[in-house]
């Protein structure tokens, strides 16, 4: 039985910093399943999902936690396999519009009002093509409930975006190739 270490790693960037955390991880046979890692404002941020036998999940993260003393910080969460949440389907989101306080405030709040979870998000400000206004640009897998319609969920965040004066769109999700 496997147990799941999620581990999240922030620090000044520098390189090998993915080199100690995949090191640490085969040293106990932990499998590297998912990963979400940037450079953001100089800081190195990762999120790691390793899989990990149950009997070396605790020394795992004892050796993690050692990585403080590089200057890292590191969170681990500790976790059983579970099952998806049942009766949910998945739905892409993409927003854009001019930058302004508050967007994923107002985002988050309306899906969270409608039982909705964001399962990925990423986010970011770019300059506008033909100006040089700030556009700031959402990417998110939305977990929905199949209680909440596909036209119930586009009517509220088609009044979302005229509220925020955004663009958002819904699609399916691309599968990996």
């Amino acid at each position: 039985m496997n147990t799941s270490l999620v581990v999240t790693v922030i620090g000044a960037d520098r390189p090998g910093i993915v080199s100690l955390l995949s090191d640490r991880a085969k040293g106990f046979g932990a499998n590297w399943a998912a990963s979400r890692m940037a450079v953001l404002a100089g800081q190195f941020a990762g999120i790691v999902h390793f899989e990990v036998p149950a009997a070396n999940a605790q020394p795992l993260a004892d050796a993690l936690a050692t990585l403080e003393s590089t200057g890292l910080r590191i969170v681990i969460a500790r976790s059983e396999a579970r099952a998806p949440p049942p009766h949910r389907r998945c739905v892409k989101l993409d927003l854009v519009g001019n930058d302004h306080p508050g967007i994923i405030r107002d985002l988050s709040t309306s899906l969270a009002d409608r039982g909705v979870s964001i399962e990925e998000l990423h986010t970011e400000i770019v300059s506008a093509a033909m100006s040089a206004d700030r556009l700031f640009r959402v990417h998110a897998i939305l977990a929905v409930p199949d209680a909440l319609g596909d036209e119930a969920l586009k009517r509220a965040l088609e009044a979302l975006a005229n509220e925020m004066m955004v663009d958002i769109a819904l699609g399916e999700p691309e599968t990996p190739a």
